[in-house]
């Protein structure tokens, strides 16, 4: 069975608490650390300013009186600059880390990520296709709605080639994910060697890694309401989440109807990561390390998995994208570049880890 705590005696140091209290710890602890993260972002740039004063300045945007007085200059930096940006960051880290945790319990499997099935790929087609034509500059939400567009229909095509006799194969879901992702790969580097110039290769590039760059409040009040309404739908099926992971007869034999449910879940999953992906670029290795990361921790019942992870992709992808603005200043690297050196390491390790695994297969 999918990580059986028998194998693993060192790991689930929290499962034997009951579920309640392993929800308010776990979240708990990870919303301060949120809380954390989000001041350190606002706090740190090219203008440092105190951590004091910006709690206060935050604290003051909420109507609270008695804050003092700062200057307009640091209250436009925190207020309409880096705290927008760095919502930004936490929305779509929560999305891609949620999005991990779902694809691994359908695929039964550590190693998925949302972009299995081709979400990613598809993103990066539209987006390459946006860029190349000249319609991203027809306006600022051009270029997410081809990303997202690209997007939802490689998870369609991926989800419809799985179909057998009306129902999914997971099997042939993985294999069809990877195909066409090579596919889309191989269809976007062909436009960027043959119809783009040096200019538009650059923004493509960028795109691709992943940033968030340039993200703001309007961003912000675009992607809030679906990624938030997304998690709390995924959260609705964290019991059919925790029994998929006994596998499909077992699933159906404790009444979850297998094939509305996975189609579900994936549907559900691929709006939040075309959603993520659409804004941010393709910012790789969150949804595969948070989910597995935390299930070491505190087992993996998804009642409390979901909603850990979705508050540790928000920390981890804020202070990644920190660390992205401060690490050469005044020059900013992508965010997607500092996700890629850490979840390349860790893929490895579980690669390692979970061995015995794969070559069963």
């Amino acid at each position: 069975m999918f990580f059986n705590r028998a194998d693993h005696p060192h790991t689930f140091l929290l499962a034997d608490r009951p579920v309640a209290t392993r929800l308010v710890l776990i979240s708990g602890l990870l919303l301060i650390l949120l809380l954390a993260a989000i001041t350190l972002s606002v706090a740190n740039g090219s203008s440092n300013i105190p951590y004091g004063d910006v709690a206060r300045i935050l604290l003051q945007g909420l109507g609270l009186p008695g804050m003092g007085e700062y200057p307009d200059s640091q209250v436009r930096i925190v207020i309409l600059i880096r705290l927008p940006r760095a919502l930004v960051g936490a929305l779509v880290g929560a999305a891609l880390a949620i999005s991990g945790a779902t694809m691994q319990s359908i695929f039964r499997n550590p190693l998925a990520d949302p972009g299995i099935i081709g979400v990613n790929a598809g993103s990066g087609l539209g987006a390459v296709i946006a860029l190349t034509t000249g319609l991203a500059t027809g306006g600022l939400w051009i270029l997410p709605i081809f990303a997202f567009a690209g997007g939802m229909t490689a998870a369609l095509i991926v989800y419809t080639l799985s179909l057998v006799q009306g129902r999914t194969q997971v099997p042939t879901l993985l294999l069809a994910g990877v195909a066409l992702n090579s596919f889309l790969g191989a269809v976007t580097s062909a436009i960027m060697l043959l119809g783009a110039d040096y200019g538009e290769v650059q923004a493509i590039l960028t795109w691709l890694v992943g940033g968030l760059r340039g993200r703001g409040q309007p961003h912000l009040q675009v992607i809030a309401l679906p990624i938030l309404l997304g998690i709390l739908l995924l959260y609705a099926f964290s019991r059919d989440l925790n029994l998929l992971l006994l596998g499909e007869e077992t699933a159906q034999g404790l009444g979850v109807n297998v094939p509305r449910t996975r189609f579900t879940l994936l549907l559900l999953a691929s709006l939040l990561t075309g959603t993520a992906v659409s804004i941010a670029g393709g910012i790789g290795f969150v949804g595969l390390i948070v989910p597995h990361a935390l299930r070491l921790i505190i087992g993996p019942d998804y009642r409390v998995l979901l909603p850990a992870s979705a508050l540790g992709g928000a920390v981890l992808l804020v202070l990644c994208d920190t660390v992205a603005r401060l690490i050469i200043q005044p020059a900013e690297i992508q965010v997607g570049l500092i996700t890629a050196m850490l979840g390349a390491p860790f893929f490895l390790f579980l690669l390692w880890r979970n061995r015995r695994q794969i070559t069963a297969i």
